[in-house]
């Protein structure tokens, strides 16, 4: 006699199997968005809208930066027309930095884990929801507004997208700037391009490669050097993270991870050449004990003052190199730079001109037309002909441009925390990629999670995107936040 248990195994057992696939935990963040519908990360491609018009455009960096990015992108003649998802993943940043901490296993994770809000539907009210809203849109093409992300993981995500059958356009930054640094050169001309980007762009190589690509499309290779200088504290003091600056702070502190005077490397400030930075001490810019003519412990404690010392140790860096050319290019390689482009424009002028004894140890390393490279503009260019080549341009106005950032998810108990409510040093570089979770919520901008002076200077700075964030009106039924004036100045 046959047994039906048998029968009924033989039928359950493909069902079960599924049942147990679908349980199993994700080996990784693709896998997670591929093939587990129940991960929050999960993203259904079989239903994802294609060739839609009317989607925004979804552009991410690890904080603010990249909104400098979306400024030039705005400007665009050709995309008068758009709107805009931007994703600032603030909680994680500064990406530059995860190279120091050999752990860029875990920052193109982060990138993954952007490029899925961006293409999903999930966002939280604020850091204290419980649950996700579920109504945000898809977007019809990603800008990755980040150098450390598109060297380390443009081509991981475009890889990705095809394997999960979605064909949106994914555009870098670094080709743009590798593009721009040569607009300064003429056929034939030799000389030298400075790349100032982040520690994790200078270490992935990337730029020197695409230079040398460029430098060839011509059919032949004229003599250019390129210089790298890893600004190491300058974006994090942009958005102001407590690892690079504490505008409160009258004395060095614990916590700092800025240049010193004991370091090495492009980290080291040389008090042989102190005069050269010429650092602004005043109102807390520089920490340190003792006097101001011999300090010592020395700590950076303001935008100015990163960027005075990294141009220096730049250009120190040129000079120490035997028969160096003239520096006629400076590639602004983080998108968090242009918003100080005066500020290293002034820099470059002020060490043109500065003499030691009267001799000029600058000047002959220095092009009097030096021009400084902001990527972005070539990345417009690039956005709208991609968006017009496959007839994506949205010839209305537009949903509405949104705007978020990521925050530490208090709910997750594994996270830790400073004081202020970021992560610790530790916490943030020290974790293993491949643990999928939510480390961050994703919560639109608010004065409550970003420092008023970042506020206060992108109105200033990029006042074309500071109207369309005040224009993302929260009070809305989608969201059910407060107004935007409310949301920004606290009124």
């Amino acid at each position: 006699m046959k047994n039906p248990f048998l029968k009924t195994l033989r039928l359950t057992a493909p069902l079960a199997l599924v049942l147990c696939l679908s349980c199993s935990r994700p080996e990784n963040i693709s896998d997670a968005m591929l093939n587990h519908k129940d991960s929050f990360y999960y993203v259904d491609f079989k239903n994802y809208p294609s060739n839609d018009a009317s989607l925004p455009v979804g552009v991410f960096d690890s904080g603010t930066g990249g909104l400098s990015v979306l400024a030039d992108i705005v400007q665009h003649e050709g995309l008068a027309g758009e709107s805009y998802i931007y994703m600032g993943d603030l909680a994680n940043m500064p990406y530059g930095s995860y190279s120091l901490e050999n752990n860029t296993e875990l920052l193109i994770e982060h990138v993954m884990k952007d490029v899925q809000f961006l293409l999903g539907n999930k966002y939280y009210r604020s850091g204290n929801a419980a649950s996700p809203e579920t109504d945000k849109n898809p977007v019809k093409a990603i800008v990755i507004a980040c150098n450390t992300a598109t060297a380390y993981a443009l081509d991981t995500v475009r890889r990705f997208l095809e394997e999960a059958g979605c064909d949106i356009g994914v555009i870098g930054v670094i080709d743009a700037g590798a593009r721009g640094a040569f607009g300064n050169f003429s056929p034939g001309e030799n000389g030298s391009i400075a790349v100032m980007a982040t520690d994790g762009t200078v270490r992935s190589g990337v730029y020197p490669e695409a230079a040398k690509l460029v430098n060839m499309e011509d059919g032949r290779e004229e003599e250019i050097t390129v210089f790298q200088q890893a600004g190491i504290g300058i974006a994090e003091a942009i958005d102001g993270s407590p690892d690079a600056i504490d505008r409160k702070a009258i004395a060095p502190r614990a916590g700092y991870k800025g240049p010193t005077e004991s370091a090495s490397g492009d980290m080291k400030i040389d008090k042989e050449i102190w005069e050269r930075y010429d650092f602004d001490i005043d109102n807390g810019a520089m920490l340190f004990d003792g006097e101001a003519a011999n300090p010592f412990n020395i700590q950076i404690n303001s935008v100015e003052n990163y960027i005075a010392f990294h141009v220096v140790s730049l250009m120190e860096k040129i000079r120490k190199t035997e028969g160096a050319l003239p520096l006629s290019s400076v590639v602004l390689a983080c998108t968090h730079y242009p918003f100080f482009t005066d500020t290293f424009k002034n820099e470059f002028n002020r060490l043109r001109d500065y003499r030691e004894n009267g001799e000029y140890i600058y000047r002959s390393l220095i092009a009097e037309d030096l021009i400084l490279v902001n990527p972005a503009v070539e990345v417009a260019d690039q956005l709208y002909e991609h968006l017009a080549s496959r007839r994506l341009l949205n010839e209305g106005t537009g949903t509405g441009s949104e705007f978020y950032i990521s925050v530490p998810n208090l709910s997750d108990k594994q996270v830790r925390l400073r004081d202020d409510g970021s992560f610790t040093y530790e916490y943030k570089y020290g974790r293993k990629a491949g643990e999928i979770q939510e480390y961050v919520k994703v919560v639109p901008f608010s004065r409550t999670s970003i420092p008023d002076d970042v506020l206060k200077r992108l109105a200033t700075q990029i006042p074309g995107v500071w109207s369309l964030i005040t224009e993302f009106d929260t009070s809305c039924p989608k969201t059910g936040y407060l107004t935007p004036a409310e949301r920004i100045t606290g009124e």
